[in-house]
């Protein structure tokens, strides 16, 4: 077997450990929807009524603001996801597992793959049961199913950009508790961002942030897709955000994980 067969083996193996690990512990996995699942019904039923009248002289209420929000709720699922996996490698990087590793004939990437991959996976189960709610309490997208797939593949890209980052975020980490704190900010960058309302309402200065963090071109791209509203450049500057994004948080967490373990 060549070196890219044996990397490729010892990674499926890997991912394989992590969907285990899934399954094994549910309340991780329920941790990446619980959250955006309270905030969803938190906003549409309680102040979603007011927040639609205020979207536009189009506007209607309750039933408008649901299809605003729940883009937003979807890249909040997203973020969630982060500190799982943060948490599950500082957990391996601490118990001893790496070490393990690390003595074994296994491709050494595999490790940081199997993460990623799995975390992914749950995510995008994750992903699925919040549109599955979002459409029972009256979600109606306009989506094509061409533009279904396109916003399944920026979801992926996005997710796989976030768990990247979130797996450099565990290995930095000295503890797991510290792994656990790490990616909450980005959690609230949805709120800071035109996720539950239109940025040209926020102040001068929060609008600025708004208009130039992360989420809100993410945001803005999976809404025109599902709803048919403009996109303009937001699916541009997504893609080099995930692209540019992953390759840092590819090389930060590679290079933490093969640094000396007795520093």
């Amino acid at each position: 077997m060549s070196t890219l067969s044996y990397a490729l083996t010892d990674s499926a193996t890997m991912v394989r450990r992590n969907i285990k690990h899934m399954i094994r512990y549910p309340v991780v996995a329920a941790s990446v929807v619980g959250l955006p699942l309270v905030f969803l019904l938190l906003f549409v039923y309680v102040f979603g009524g007011t927040l639609g009248a205020g979207l536009g002289p189009a506007a209607g209420g309750r039933a408008e603001y649901l299809a605003y929000v729940v883009p937003g709720i979807l890249l909040m699922t997203a973020a969630g996801g982060m500190q799982g996996t943060a948490i599950s490698v500082a957990m391996d990087m601490t118990e001893g597992i790496v070490a393990r590793f690390r003595t074994m004939a296994i491709a050494r990437v595999s490790v940081l793959t199997g993460h990623v991959v799995g975390s992914v996976i749950q995510t995008m189960l994750g992903l699925g049961v919040v549109i599955g709610v979002a459409a029972a309490i009256g979600f109606r997208p306009n989506a094509t199913i061409v533009e279904w797939l396109a916003v399944l593949a920026v979801l992926v890209l996005i997710t796989f950009a976030l768990t990247w980052l979130a797996v450099a975020m565990g290995l930095f980490s000295k503890t797991v508790e510290g792994a656990s704190s790490l990616p909450l900010p980005l959690v609230l960058l949805p709120f800071l961002g035109s996720g539950f309302v239109p940025t040209d309402s926020m102040p001068a200065g929060l609008r600025a942030f708004a208009d130039y963090q992360p989420f809100t071109p993410f945001i803005e791209t999976v809404r025109g897709l599902l709803m048919g509203t403009g996109i303009g450049d937001s699916a541009v500057i997504t893609i080099a955000w995930c692209v540019g994004g992953t390759l840092l948080s590819y090389v930060w967490a590679k290079k933490l994980f093969n640094r000396d373990p007795s520093k």
